[in-house]
């Protein structure tokens, strides 16, 4: 028969250990309930005689009543009090346990009624074996918790214990900080490459939004960096030292996104973890969530995170217990939220409350003005991740490059470059070396954009440029390379031909001198 602890008789208390202000701990209940009399009163005994010996054996004890206060200490457990801070018995008995006692779990005890019946506990007072009891009434209920300091001392005794705890202490504390090295930003706006007019806007716009605590809505087509741009406005912004959390919406099963965004209650359903789980606004608490193509948020999940954006409160999945949270919102999609507004695809509340603070992302072919500083930066980028040397670009590639239309913008030409050298031991990417992008370009019509990119990629003048013979008006690009040659001719006149130093006086990556070298090779002699 199952018969629910009973609490402690006052008896079973040495009197020399209870402060006159101590609040007793409960008569023990009647257990007959159908026992005979002799079986009652030998249960009684046993209850008590347990008691008994947990205070002979433990190195200290501690009674925690339902407000989890502390309501009885024994004798043993007094030689703690100098090393936690306190200088008497009435300093610490009636305070709140997890006040006194630094990393205590009695609190969870009282809370769950689930006991634990063998822990190691650290403090400030030393390493402890410990074990927490849950204190019941008659009906079952909680009304408090025992506390037991089983060693004081256990590395003494119990090695191999000790030091697996040590080392699985040690790997956890390295694992979160991995995760918080991975939820650090790896861009800040000056990653965003790019000097034309269209590149400098989206940066000016960022490092503005930036300092405010709005949300931001980032429009565009895919591949054109937006989440470059989110994370380096976090990294600009107050929140920098917090975390950045990247969600990317259409990647999640629609079944799983409501776990995803709001964590999962402990037993939630079936397999659901037994701890439960935290959600990206919880990860994401005091830093920035980034929620990529928002447009693929299904309605019914909608009004879930309007309310998680307006309240800043979440509900965990299976719980009814409402969470507070500190998260600033950047969204980012490449659809047109209007019409999927007029649609009825897309709440308009939501798209009022994302719509805060907008900016526009440019696709590539409105900025090709930018096409050979990215077409550095990503073949540098190409090279460190493969090890393998850097390469450049020749003039007619990139002329070449200039005359395609980009449909998936930077995404697509890091992938056309990627291509392109790892597939040859050229250091030099000519025309031949983009097959597939060459036959594309060859059938798509020219904008005037990209005429004017590939004239100055080329140094050549667009047709009928110059035709009178003028010679100020001759090509622009002619007269911006005349320029270009004298500056790096002096460059490498005063770093005594060193061409590492003399990239570095001119503020441009070593590839790119070494290709400037190559159409003017006098100046390298």
């Amino acid at each position: 028969m199952s018969v629910p602890p009973p609490s402690l008789p006052p008896s079973s208390l040495p009197p020399s250990s209870l402060p006159p202000s101590a609040a007793q701990p409960q008569p023990a209940p009647a257990l007959g309930s159908g026992l005979p009399a002799d079986a009652d009163a030998l249960l009684k005994l046993a209850v008590q005689s347990a008691f008994d010996t947990f205070a002979r054996s433990a190195m200290g004890m501690m009674v925690v009543d339902r407000e989890h206060r502390v309501v009885w200490i024994s004798e043993g457990y007094k030689q703690f009090l100098p090393a936690l801070g306190f200088d008497d018995v009435s300093q610490f008995v009636g305070r709140r346990v997890e006040d006194v006692v630094p990393n205590t779990l009695l609190a969870q005890v009282i809370d769950t009624g689930r006991p634990i019946l063998v822990d190691l506990l650290t403090n400030k007072a030393g390493t402890f074996l410990v074990s927490r009891l849950v204190l019941r009434d008659a009906a079952g209920q909680v009304i408090g918790a025992l506390g037991l300091v089983l060693l004081d001392h256990p590395e003494t005794t119990m090695q191999p214990l000790m030091t697996k705890f040590t080392r699985l202490q040690a790997e956890l504390e390295a694992a979160h900080r991995q995760i918080a090295a991975n939820r650090r930003p790896r861009h800040t706006i000056a990653s965003f490459v790019g000097g034309s007019p269209a590149a400098l806007e989206v940066k000016r716009q960022a490092r503005r939004v930036a300092m405010t605590g709005s949300t931001v809505l980032l429009l565009g087509e895919t591949g054109t960096g937006k989440e470059l741009l989110a994370q380096g406005i976090h990294a600009a912004s107050a929140r920098a030292a917090r975390p950045f959390v990247g969600v990317n919406i259409a990647a999640v099963p629609e079944t799983l996104l409501e776990a995803e965004f709001f964590g999962v209650a402990p037993g939630a359903y079936t397999g659901a973890e037994r701890k439960g789980r935290d959600g990206k606004f919880k990860l994401a608490d005091g830093g920035t969530l980034f929620l990529d193509e928002i447009g693929d948020m299904p309605l019914a999940l909608q009004s879930k995170l309007l309310r998680a954006l307006q309240e800043q409160e979440i509900e965990p999945l299976g719980s009814n217990r409402v969470e507070r949270v500190d998260v600033r919102i950047v969204a980012a999609t490449s659809r047109d939220l209007a019409a999927m507004v007029a649609e009825g695809r897309f709440r308009a509340d939501l798209f009022y409350r994302l719509n805060v603070l907008p900016i526009r992302v440019p696709p590539l072919r409105e900025r090709l003005a930018d096409l050979e500083a990215l077409v550095e930066n990503l073949l540098e980028d190409v090279a460190r991740r493969s090890g393998l040397p850097s390469r450049s670009v020749s003039p007619d590639a990139l002329a070449l490059l200039a005359r395609r239309d980009w449909p998936g913008n930077i995404r697509e030409l890091r992938n056309v470059l990627e291509q392109a050298a790892l597939m040859t031991d050229d250091l030099v990417l000519e025309p031949r070396h983009f097959g597939d992008a060459a036959a594309t370009a060859a059938g798509a019509a020219v904008p005037p954009a990209a005429t004017t990119a590939a004239a100055a990629a080329t140094g050549a003048a667009p047709d009928g440029a110059g035709a009178d013979g003028d010679p100020l008006l001759r090509p622009l690009a002619e007269q911006v390379a005349e320029l270009e040659r004298a500056a790096i001719a002096r460059a490498l006149q005063a770093s005594g031909g060193n061409r590492v130093a003399a990239a570095k006086r001119l503020r441009m990556s070593r590839a790119s001198l070494y290709e400037r070298l190559a159409r003017w090779p006098e100046l390298g002699s």
